[in-house]
């Protein structure tokens, strides 16, 4: 058996720490923390106060405490160690070294299949694309993002859970001997070299050193994947003696190996892969093009096939495969061009994977790179951009410019159309952004250069309608109903109708990151999505009909039973579906004065007897619904609720050998009813930033903005009219502007003429004329607005409850109401 949780004390004898000061070394830790502004349980985090070269965790000690923190790793003793009394400080020598044990030590009571990946590009897409590929027949544990260094690592070992059955983990490194640090931490079972390339080549004598080092991760694998087609890792692996120790699974473009590939067919947006495996030809077909895909997707080929899948399956998962929206970016620009932003990495081996991109886009002839120095190549200028010609050249490019003194210094070596700037500024200063007009422009640049400065100034100002969705945001709403919960009382969260607007599995993968206990969704097909998309949490569907019992028990979800029709569907789905072999989970409703769905108080002793030892049905909650919680007016009938409820909850919990939960709290009544919290408690809509009371709404930060642009401005005169039925009629010489949102994007008609106000520059922009399916027509004759400009239907500065009191509803309405047509983007800071 595997901890998911370690004692102060468990945890002081691991990493070899002196207890410095005690309050409970039996507090059970179960979240690692480093970065004082991303907390997610305070009581049962450690802090490791990590040294950089840029900060020390030491400073921010107190601050954490303030927030709930009791539990530290340190260096250094505090000086203010009186004023940290009720917490438990553990010294080490090294705070990442005690970091890196502690993850070693939880590594190793797990007897799973590990991958362990790295290389020099292509790790975290490997990795991603294997869980695509293996989430369906995998409980998988994986590195978040791009979480590969000698901090990452660890954190990313430390989600490692017992019902787990498959770990992926990136690793990185940048100079000698950091993978001894690594790889007691993963300890991979399996393992993938994905390519070796240039990156970090300055802190190694030769690229054939750096894949040595990269092969330390492999030491004790029972297999490891690679293409022996690359020149210096293959002799990486025969200097390091690595075959006498352990087995390859190998392939190959050109000679034979455990997977051959004898055939790579571009086929308009997709490539057809053929090989041949164990005398047998097999063959893919992945929906990309370019190589570093082919080349990532074959590494995904081989691993699934040295893990014993069959290839028809292989094959129906591979055509599935999504690309990740994580480090090269596609948007509009401006003249008709399209803008392609690579500011991930910069590198030689990285802008051959950013021009195979540019090449891929075919609604321009013309290409253009704007590219800065590449800095730290560990190479001599004059041959590094000398490649860099060469492989612009390679990829056809039309205009090449330059910015950096180095790059600048070597301008001769470039024989296409070329212009060449010492830095931004001066590029910024001098070009006009009318010589860019119908090609594909590629920018890449070193951070310091600040290309963002580039991109906008060449990006396209109009953008469609969005719903930009704040992750951080909705984390700390969580956390701040969780700060009110008294010890081991649960979390539901209220998912239901697309997470209320704001998203489906996206929302719910952040939120069972975050640990929450519970999910609840209205109906049962909204709980498949989740489950097919990875979601391991209990599910709760609230409304469950006839039809969906058979998909309920298959996933795993459990029905809100609240009433013996819908017993009676759920015990006739279980006679149907024979194959069963676990009772189904189920959440009783009690009637407690909503009067809409629930048992009735007199129907309970009934409902006692019907369910009573029945091996097939467990009860995991009895809940019930608060009709006025958020209503001062009304708390009389709430407390009646909540101690009616109280009274049957007992008399039904009192019946079962098994403990079953309680919960009638909801986001207003975590606040204004402690007592309602029972054992759980069901957070809606506080968890996306709207308070149930005005004097709380300060405490919670905005998790949705809703936001488009102008997309043309007419002046109109006065007795002029505006759109349908001419229902705006214009007293005056006014400024229109027409608006790409409507009612079938989800903005009610009931805000058309007057009613409602979208906002334009930080000013009120009142809505005129009728709201059209499409577009909307505001007033911006006191406003400096142009077309492109950016319009807030709601968000931080434009409360979502201001647009419902405009029309006369809730903001559940407006949330539940925008258009899945409304693309959604999620950002985390």
């Amino acid at each position: 058996m595997s901890n998911s949780e370690y004692s102060i004390s468990e945890i002081t004898r691991i990493i070899k720490g002196e207890l410095i000061l005690e309050s409970d070394t039996n507090t059970m830790i179960s979240e690692l923390a480093i970065d004082s502004r991303r907390l997610i349980v305070p009581e049962v985090s450690l802090f490791f106060a990590l040294i950089s070269k840029r900060n020390d965790g030491h400073k921010y000690i107190e601050e954490l405490y303030d927030k709930g923190v009791r539990n530290f790793v340190v260096e250094n003793e505090p000086a203010n160690l009186l004023l940290l009394y009720n917490a438990n400080i553990i010294k080490v020598k090294n705070t990442l070294t005690a970091l890196q044990t502690l993850a070693a030590a939880h590594r190793k009571q797990f007897s799973i299949p590990v991958i362990g990946i790295t290389g020099s590009n292509g790790k975290t897409i490997v990795k991603e694309w294997l869980y695509q590929l293996l989430n369906e027949s995998r409980n998988i544990v994986r590195s978040p993002k791009s979480f590969n260094s000698q901090i990452g690592v660890p954190l990313s070992v430390w989600q490692m859970r017992e019902d787990h059955d498959l770990a992926i983990f990136e690793a990185g490194i940048s100079e000698q001997d950091e993978m001894d640090h690594l790889q007691p931490i993963i300890q991979p079972t399996i393992g993938i070299f994905t390519n070796i390339g240039h990156a970090h080549d300055e802190n190694f004598i030769n690229r054939t050193q750096k894949a040595g080092e990269k092969l330390k991760l492999f030491t004790k694998v029972k297999k490891l994947v690679y293409c022996i087609d690359q020149k210096e890792l293959q002799e990486g692996i025969i200097k390091t003696g690595l075959l006498k120790n352990i087995e390859t699974f190998t392939w190959s473009r050109k000679t034979l190996a455990d997977l051959q590939i004898t055939k790579v067919h571009p086929d308009g947006h997709f490539t057809q892969l053929t090989g041949v495996y164990k005398e047998t030809e097999i063959d893919i077909e992945i929906p990309f093009t370019d190589e570093a895909s082919i080349e990532n997707a074959i590494h995904c080929w081989a691993t699934m096939l040295l893990m014993g899948f069959n290839n028809p399956l292989i094959a129906k998962r591979m055509r599935t495969l999504q690309p990740l929206a994580m480090r090269l970016e596609m948007k509009a620009g401006i003249n008709n061009c399209t803008l392609i932003n690579d500011s991930y990495s910069n590198d030689i081996d990285s802008l051959s994977i950013a021009l195979d991109f540019l090449n891929q886009q075919k609604q321009h002839r013309r290409k253009t790179v704007i590219l800065s120095d590449i800095l730290q190549s560990g190479r001599s200028d004059s041959h590094l951009y000398n490649e860099v010609s060469e492989l612009l050249d390679q990829k056809q490019v039309d205009r090449f410019i330059g910015i950096g003194k180095g790059i600048s210094r070597h301008s001769t070596l470039f024989k296409m159309e070329k212009e060449f700037f010492n830095t931004t500024e001066e590029f910024l200063d001098s070009y006009s952004v009318n010589a860019f007009a119908n090609e594909s422009i590629l920018l890449k640049g070193a951070r310091v250069f600040g290309f963002e400065r580039i991109t906008e100034s060449l990006q396209q100002k109009t953008h469609e309608t969005v719903l930009e969705i704040d992750l951080n945001a909705l984390v700390h709403n969580l956390n701040y109903y969780r700060s009110k919960l008294e010890p081991g009382v649960k979390v539901m969260a209220m998912v239901k109708a697309f997470s209320y607007g704001s998203g489906s599995y996206e929302i719910a993968n952040i939120l069972q990151f975050h640990q929450v206990d519970y999910l609840t969704v209205a109906y049962a097909d909204e709980g498949v999505e989740l489950r097919k998309a990875g979601i391991k949490l209990p599910i709760m569907v609230m409304n469950p009909d006839e039809e969906s019992f058979d998909s309920i028990i298959k996933y795993q979800l459990e029905p809100e039973i609240y009433s013996f029709r819908v017993l009676k569907m759920l015990e006739a789905a279980l006679l149907r579906m024979t194959i069963n072999s676990q009772p189904v989970g189920i959440h009783i409703k009690i009637d407690t004065g909503m009067h809409r769905l629930g048992f009735d108080p007199a129907e309970v002793d009934e409902l006692i007897n019907q369910l009573k030892g029945r091996a097939t049905i467990r009860v995991k909650s009895v809940f019930s619904h608060l009709a006025a919680s958020d209503s001062e007016s009304n708390d009389d009938f709430t407390r009646h609720q909540i101690s009616l409820f109280r009274m049957i909850s007992e008399r039904i919990s009192i019946e079962f050998d098994y403990p079953i939960l309680s919960h009638i709290a909801n986001t207003a009544a975590i606040t204004r009813f402690p007592e309602a919290r029972f054992d759980m408690v069901r957070l809606g809509i506080g968890l996306y930033g709207i308070a149930p009371m005005p004097e709380e709404q300060d405490n919670l930060e905005n998790v949705s903005t809703l936001r488009s642009v102008i997309s043309q401005i007419k002046h109109i005169q006065a007795d002029d009219t505006v759109g349908y039925n001419r229902r705006y009629k214009a007293k005056k010489e006014t400024i229109i502007a027409i608006v790409p949102i409507g009612y079938a994007d989800g903005l009610s008609r009931a805000l058309s003429n007057g009613i409602g106000h979208l906002k334009v520059r930080g000013k009120f922009a009142p809505i005129v004329g009728s709201i059209c399916m499409d577009m909307t027509m505001i007033d911006i004759t006191c406003i400096n607005a142009q077309e492109g400009d950016e319009v807030i239907i709601f968000g931080k500065d434009l409360p979502i409850t201001r647009l419902a009191d405009e029309m006369g509803s809730i903001p559940y309405e407006i949330l539940t109401g925008i258009s899945q047509r409304v693309k959604r983007v999620y950002f985390q800071e």
